[in-house]
């Protein structure tokens, strides 16, 4: 068994193969000379597959998972954790954000001080725009402020693992795979460790656009809570409260003649679009916590592997 698992998902990353391989591999070796490489890729027009495979020729301890189609980062991470057999995972990107340099000291806090979780704590995010950081900021203190579990502010998914807690992780059925809140779920003791985050080494993301910033947001936010289905029926009461006091305004009005209601009806049509979009956020909220049920009752896999190479035959996945 390996001792470390380094799990890193990849699309459309052939400019970074290189470069992530010539800093990570010497990052382990300060560790261990005992560690496998999952690269857990979706399918992509570029030639990351072709670069992995070629490195691997030179490596056995490189392994691929490549998916039968594009199932996303998160289902991706979750594959590679899945086929990991290693004492601990480490989850990181190949795009040198997360920089390998910080393995070292996770594996000691996790072998000195029994740290089952170790998790990099962001003190700033070079190369991000301003409405990023708003966005991710936003996103932690509302997640934190209503989930059932505390998710800790300004990680992302590089962290490790001790294995008993991959085990515990796959164990979980949900189909969404936002690993920062389930690892919360599962617990065990955990340090975060500060590092300043690097500008990515090849431009633009191509998993986390802003997009899909948001959308793995607002995922986290409706798997962890049922606050934005109660924030919507607190909104409604409070609107068909205002509009009882609207009405009663309006009846003394008219009954002692205060003004002329005719030239109201301009703030008539507001007040009907500002309630008639409140309702439609309602059931758009509504229907994201019911798309998220009809999702979860299919049972579908969260991946399927077209190809793996580098593992046994006895490797059994959880999809």
């Amino acid at each position: 068994m390996p001792l470390l698992s380094v799990v890193v998902p990849v699309y459309n990353e052939e400019k970074t193969i290189g470069a992530f391989l010539a800093a990570v591999k010497p990052a382990l070796e300060e560790v261990t000379s005992d560690y496998e490489i999952i690269f857990a890729l979706d399918p992509c027009p570029d030639r990351t597959e072709d670069l992995i495979l070629e490195a691997r020729t030179k490596d056995p301890r490189i392994k691929l998972l490549q998916f039968s189609r594009r199932f996303g980062q998160p289902a991706a991470t979750w594959a590679g954790l899945s086929y990991s057999t290693g004492d601990a995972a480490i989850v990181i990107d190949c795009d040198l954000q997360d920089p390998p340099e910080l393995i070292a000291e996770m594996c000691r806090l996790w072998r000195e001080e029994g740290y089952k979780v170790v998790i990099p704590q962001r003190r700033s995010r070079e190369g991000e725009n301003l409405i990023k950081k708003a966005i991710a900021y936003l996103g932690y203190w509302f997640i934190n402020k209503t989930a059932t579990v505390e998710i800790p502010r300004n990680t992302g998914d590089f962290r490790l693992l001790d294995r008993r807690v991959v085990d515990e992780l796959m164990k979980l059925k949900e189909s969404h795979g936002f690993l920062r809140g389930l690892t919360a779920v599962v617990g065990f003791k955990t340090k975060l460790l500060p590092f300043d985050r690097q500008a990515r080494l090849d431009g633009q993301g191509k998993y986390n656009r802003l997009t899909g910033s948001i959308l793995i947001g607002f995922n986290g936010i409706v798997a962890f809570s049922g606050t934005l289905l109660r924030l919507t029926g607190i909104i409604g009461f409070s609107m068909a409260g205002l509009a009882l006091l609207g009405a009663l305004f309006i009846f003394l009005g008219k009954l002692f003649g205060w003004y002329d209601f005719a030239s109201g009806l301009a703030t008539l049509g507001i007040l009907l679009l500002f309630l008639s979009g409140c309702q439609l956020m309602g059931l758009g909220i509504l229907g994201a916590y019911i798309g998220r049920i009809y999702e979860e009752t299919k049972l579908r896999p969260k991946f399927i592997v077209d190809q793996a190479l580098g593992f046994g035959d006895n490797q059994e996945p959880q999809p």
